[in-house]
């Protein structure tokens, strides 16, 4: 179904009751534009940490709109073993509500412009047709000035329309001002004598309407109603209609009632998002960080400086969220899918080991036929990504014995996947945990160096010419970070730099330490963890979500110069996922079930896994793969023991593949303890 302005107000029952009737949903956002800096590379740095990465988002990306927004509901039929889809497919614009009303600015950026139009987007029902929204802050102020409105005008001080200075009194009348004027009170005199109702007076400037409203408002406090009218091509003049006070009262009442409703109309797109947060649904997306911040920033509040506070309004907004990049890209599915875009994952999951879920949509909506491929229109993308999340949910039952056809949104074999959202091309970190800590790799391999504006790519190389095969992040044009392919080879670099002018060398561990202190410096009290796995908060918890209300950070740019090649071409870089491992070599897991109340009843009896969950183990002396430039590579753990649930029938067994640690240029040459890490996530190529 589309929505815009025209339909949106008759629509919104049909959102609200397809909402409520869901099982989960999907969503999907289309943007004016991604980076109002960096390039992709710089944006999304290999070596970022997740409080990195989401500052540069916030920087860099928050400044363009979500335009359009697509929810995909999804609900599951017994009877006919299939899922009811009802797709809505909204256009989002930021109309100013009236003239106090935010003004909102934002960027385009061309490359993203020239993209949607290729695909046939049509810019003309934004900007024409755009529903439009306020976040809770906005809201709040509109509303207190209405009241305040209100109370003015029962206390005598003006009328609905206009709140004057004082009505005790006549108005003040500059002499260029006062021939204009009489000629108003005498049409509205005339009024009185002739049997017209009504006058319409000639367009004119605000000032010239507040004196209008002066002193009609004193000379005339009984027997007409004032108020303006505005085109449809915005002009404005002033409506004088001769009422008695009953009549008067009446039309009053009525202007507050439309009041009202416009104000309601302003709220607009946010009253969809407030009904899936309200929901409580699992809201499913695809490569989703991108959606979910632009999402609370447009409709809810300022985005929060600090990543544990963003964590914290996320979970207030959407409390399970599941990103299906990620769950393609881990075990059981990563050895199954070999690109993870949402286009490539769509066509791959049709095909065995899995099956195209039954599907029918909903009678009234729009019938997407995947055929056709309507890709980056936001309703069709978010149902292509509820397809995916179902065949991958499906595919685990076939794990459980006996295996089962159709597993729920709320199985404890997909709870393993909620609230992580995928961070693109982070090697060592694959996901942003909402719910707790983030992974916290050793990168030992990797050094901090800071040199002059001139240097280039080259230079680097050069520098660490004596160490073999090295990558190269640029952070600006003034630094970088430079993984080695040893990490026996960090204290030799750091001896032979320890007296050199132009450049500066500091180990990662030095480098996080130093960015620690300077937040202390500037007031900002370090977040820890409890051992629960939740946030020692230093005050109160926030109530709701309304209570944040951040300033916008100042604007940066940097460069990333582009990597250039030497020698092989090969960067190899520890991919820090070593550092993770389990006790057990095996890796397996197995989940024994009860069927006593006919319902699948999932239980990890035996998780050796799971001891070893975000847990790092000394493992400082081995190498990891080295991505290849343009790729995104990751891995990650598997989920703790699911405690009992209702989801599956007999025992299954997840065997782990064993981790390979090696680098690429020497045909994934297995490293010194190696052979005893395995880990849930894997290095998928996904870019």
């Amino acid at each position: 179904m589309e929505v815009t302005r025209r339909n949106f107000k008759e629509s919104l029952n049909a959102v609200y009751s397809a909402l409520e009737e869901a099982d989960f949903l999907a969503i999907d956002g289309e943007f004016s534009g991604i980076s109002d800096g960096p390039n992709v590379s710089a944006l999304t740095n290999g070596l970022d940490t997740p409080e990195e990465r989401y500052t540069k988002l916030k920087k860099h990306s928050m400044d363009f709109l979500l335009f359009q927004f697509g929810i995909c509901t999804f609900k599951y039929d017994q009877a006919k073993s299939k899922y009811i889809t009802k797709p809505f497919n909204f256009y989002v614009f930021p109309k100013p509500f009236n003239r106090t009303s935010p003004d909102l600015k934002f960027i385009c950026q061309s490359s993203s412009i020239d993209f949607l139009a290729s695909q046939g987007f049509d810019f003309n029902k934004v900007f024409c047709q755009g529903i439009p929204y306020l976040n809770q802050e906005e809201e709040v102020q509109l509303r207190e000035q209405a009241e305040d409105r209100r109370h003015q005008h029962a206390n005598g001080v003006g009328t609905p329309s206009f709140i004057s200075p004082s009505s005790k009194g006549p108005a003040h009348v500059p002499e260029e001002h006062k021939d204009f004027i009489n000629r108003v009170i005498g049409k509205v005199e005339a009024l009185f004598t002739n049997s017209e109702k009504s006058v319409d007076l000639d367009p004119c400037t605000g000032f010239q309407r507040k004196l209008i409203y002066q002193t009609l408002n004193w000379k005339f406090p009984k027997g007409i109603h004032v108020e303006t009218v505005e085109t449809e091509k915005k002009d404005r003049y002033i409506q004088v209609i001769k009422v008695d006070d009953e009549e008067r009262k009446r039309r009053e009442q009525q202007k507050r009632e439309r009041e009202q409703e416009e104000l309601n109309d302003a709220v607009g797109f946010s009253r969809v998002i407030h009904a899936i947060s309200k929901s409580g649904k699992l809201v499913v997306g695809h490569n989703m960080l991108l959606d979910v911040m632009h999402t609370i920033h447009q409709f809810y509040c300022p985005l929060p400086e600090d990543l544990q506070d963003f964590k914290e309004v996320t979970m207030c907004v959407f409390p399970r969220l599941l990103d299906t990049k990620l769950m393609a890209s881990t075990q059981p599915f990563k050895e199954l899918i070999t690109n993870t875009s949402l286009a490539e994952l769509e066509k791959q999951v049709k095909g065995s080991p899995f099956k195209s879920p039954q599907v029918e949509t909903a009678e009234g909506f729009l019938s997407y036929d995947t055929a056709q491929e309507q890709l980056h229109e936001a309703g069709y993308d978010a149902y292509i990504t509820g397809l995916c999340f179902i065949s991958m949910a499906n595919y685990l039952g076939s794990f459980l014995t006996p295996p089962k056809a159709y597993i729920s949104s709320g199985s404890k074999l997909v709870e393993p996947f909620f609230n992580k959202l995928f961070l693109m091309r982070i090697i060592d970190i694959p996901y942003l945990n909402i719910t707790g800590p983030d992974l916290q790799p050793k990168r030992d391999h990797v050094l901090f160096v800071t040199f002059p504006k001139e240097w280039k790519t080259s230079d680097l190389y050069q520098l660490f010419s004596a160490f073999g095969n090295i990558q190269v992040s640029w952070l600006d044009d003034k630094s970088a970070f430079v993984s080695l392919s040893q990490t026996d080879q960090v204290q030799i670099a750091m001896n032979t730099s320890r007296y050199a002018e132009s450049y500066r060398i500091q180990t990662y561990a030095d480098y996080v330490k130093g960015k620690q202190q300077d937040k202390e410096k500037l007031g900002q009290t370090p977040k820890s963890w409890g051992e629960d796995g939740w946030r020692k908060p230093p005050y109160a918890s926030a109530t709701s979500a309304a209570t944040f209300g951040y300033p916008r950070g100042l604007r940066k740019r940097s460069s990333s110069p582009v990597q250039g090649e030497q020698g092989s071409g090969e960067a190899p870089v520890t991919d820090g996922w070593t550092n993770y491992s389990y006790p057990d070599s095996t890796g397996s897991k197995k989940m024994k079930t009860d069927d006593k109340s006919g319902q699948a009843n999932a239980e990890a009896i035996e998780s050796k896994t799971s001891e070893g969950w975000l847990k790092t183990a000394d493992a400082s002396d081995s190498t990891g793969s080295s991505p290849v430039p343009d790729e995104e590579e990751k891995e990650g753990k598997e989920e703790k023991e699911s405690p009992e649930g209702n989801d599956a029938e007999g025992t299954v067994t997840w065997q782990q593949a064993p981790a390979v640690h090696g680098r690429k240029g020497q045909k994934k040459k297995k490293s010194k303890g190696a052979g005893s890490t395995t880990s849930l996530f894997e290095v998928p190529e996904v870019w």
